[in-house]
């Protein structure tokens, strides 16, 4: 199935560019895995490098690369916890200024770690509510 009809509400929200990065990169996964959740990781872990996810949509990442420990191992999705789209290697000033745009409270006491799980937290809820 094409990517245009499988495509994600989070990415329906986003740039062209990140469409087309997920839808691109889902549909040569769909040619190599077959349809399913396989070809969904594949296209997400692709995303996730030139994309972060900020509230109910992607926006581009100051630097290109992966976004947390899961995406930087050599078989991404074979195991283990990722920051759903939140750029977790990324310095804390830049956490900090996601952090305030998404209005989270405490921000300024948090560490770096708590920083990335709160704006886990928030994305979801953001998602939720653009879903609803």
């Amino acid at each position: 199935m094409p990517a245009s009809k499988e495509m994600p509400g989070t990415l329906r929200r986003s740039s062209k560019k990140a469409q087309e990065t997920w839808g691109k990169t889902h549909d040569a996964a769909v040619k190599e895995y077959g349809e399913g959740e396989r070809s969904h990781r594949t296209a997400f872990a692709s995303l996730k490098h030139s994309f972060e996810k900020v509230g109910d949509h992607w926006e581009p990442k100051g630097k290109k690369g992966p976004s947390d420990a899961q995406a930087a191992r050599r078989r991404p999705g074979s195991g283990g916890r990722t920051a759903e789209g939140v750029d977790a290697n990324a310095t804390k000033a830049h956490l900090m200024q996601v952090a305030r745009r998404l209005d989270i409270r405490g921000r300024s006491s948090m560490d770096k770690g708590e920083l990335v799980e709160a704006i886990k937290k928030a994305n979801r809820r953001a998602t939720r509510k653009a879903s609803a």
